[in-house]
């Protein structure tokens, strides 16, 4: 049996390194070693693309110590990484990449872009999708014509925070306190606060700010955090998963209670108000499409008590760590994470057909 060769790229030098690093291991172990051969590329937080050999050291961290450079050639008709040691280059050919990264540079449609110039097939959403889901502004405005109820929210250019009285004084005259606080483009909750008063929110833009020049400030939703997984597009009919609920740690699910404080919980088939659950897939869905969303994506939303549905945001990468819902919510509904990571590299293989 000829074994197809994937690329699995890991790593990236966005604030959420580690988690794609523990995504990546993950999906790797669950690859079907009979159909597929595996090249693992790493990024590292300064940008360097180094090949490593085996899921273990990416586990430890010691891939970052590799010696052996990764190239992946934009040239369409190579479809290959080039490898660099010790001055002598190797052409490796691939069949597909499948790129386990997380926040910018690797989910914001940049590393996409170079996979659309190679014309290599890759597991995940393309360029517009990922470009538009990562920036949570764009994903708003989008939204707004689904009729899909969301936050509201009130954009901040971090150019403006040098009038910062100005800043304050107008998502006062919008919101009560409490407000959240995020940057428009970074996951995993990074730099994301919750402000109950005019210092809290000063700081709180700041620290946004720190991570992108594009900062939403929005209104607090008081509801149950509600996840739905998606998997489809293209030829591919879009199908959503069962939901699921975060049962966070923190006062909201932010980085440290999602990844490394161990009383946050998640729960498959929760119980929700009346067909609230049924209201999130459809949501979830609708949300998918509209980006032109492909292959992936985890759409999260707030339910109320009343049993109201509102959105909150799309994420097209989604973690495969041990805690990470998308492959809980598959597992679910039968899929385990071997033969779902399968159907990701084979909808892949679909990509430019």
């Amino acid at each position: 049996m000829n074994r197809k060769k994937i690329a699995v790229i890991f790593g990236g030098q966005s604030s959420e390194h580690i988690v794609s690093c523990m995504s990546a291991a993950n999906v790797i172990d669950q690859i079907n070693r009979e159909k597929y051969e595996v090249l693992l590329i790493g990024i590292t937080e300064e940008g360097r693309w180094i090949k490593t050999d085996s899921v273990e050291d990416i586990r430890s961290g010691a891939w970052k110590a590799g010696k052996v450079s990764a190239v992946l050639s934009p040239d369409a008709t190579r479809k290959a990484v080039l490898l660099l040691e010790d001055g002598n280059v190797t052409e490796v050919q691939i069949d597909a990449a499948f790129p386990v990264l997380h926040g910018l540079y690797g989910e914001d449609g940049t590393i996409q872009g170079l996979f659309e110039l190679a014309r290599i097939p890759y597991v995940g959403c393309g360029v517009l999708a990922s470009a538009i889901s990562m920036d949570k502004l764009y994903t708003k405005i989008i939204v707004d014509r689904l009729g899909i109820r969301q936050a509201a929210y009130e954009p901040v250019y971090r150019e403006e925070l040098k009038a910062m009285e100005q800043v304050t004084l107008r998502i006062e005259g919008r919101f009560a306190y409490p407000v959240f606080v995020k940057p428009s483009n970074a996951g995993s909750s990074k730099g994301v606060n919750k402000a109950e008063n005019r210092a809290e929110l000063e700081h709180a833009l700041r620290e946004a700010a720190c991570h992108d020049r594009k900062i939403l400030v929005e209104e607090a939703i008081v509801g149950r955090e509600i996840e739905c997984a998606v998997f489809g597009g293209g030829t591919e009919e879009v199908k959503a998963s069962g939901v699921g609920e975060i049962l966070a740690a923190a006062d909201f699910y932010d980085f440290e209670a999602k990844y490394f404080n161990e009383e946050s919980r998640t729960v498959t088939d929760p119980e929700l108000p009346g067909d609230a659950a049924e209201r999130v897939r459809q949501a979830a869905i609708s949300v998918f499409k509209a980006v032109d969303g492909y292959g992936l994506a985890r759409v999260d939303f707030f339910v109320t008590e009343g049993g109201e549905v509102i959105f909150n945001e799309i994420n097209t990468m989604p973690g495969f760590t041990a805690i990470s819902m998308y492959p809980m919510l598959w597992e679910a509904r039968g899929i385990s994470k071997s033969t779902l990571v399968d159907m990701l590299i084979q909808h892949a293989m679909k990509r430019y057909i």
